[in-house]
């Protein structure tokens, strides 16, 4: 076996756990945004999505 073999198996390992990571943030963005479209669908809303006429926002 060579160092070439090494350094591009590294590179190789390297790529397969970026690729992995970026697609399973990616699904899991996808399931947390359908969570929220359910819940929101449900009645129940973010706590940042308050009405600009509520009580105590400081204007």
């Amino acid at each position: 076996m060579t160092q070439a073999f090494y350094v591009y198996a590294s590179y190789g390992f390297a790529a397969l756990v970026t690729i992995a990571v970026t697609a399973w943030t990616w699904v899991d963005g996808r399931a947390r945004r359908r969570e929220l479209a359910a819940l929101e669908a449900g009645g129940i809303r973010r706590r940042s999505a308050r009405p600009k006429d509520s009580v105590g926002d400081g204007e």
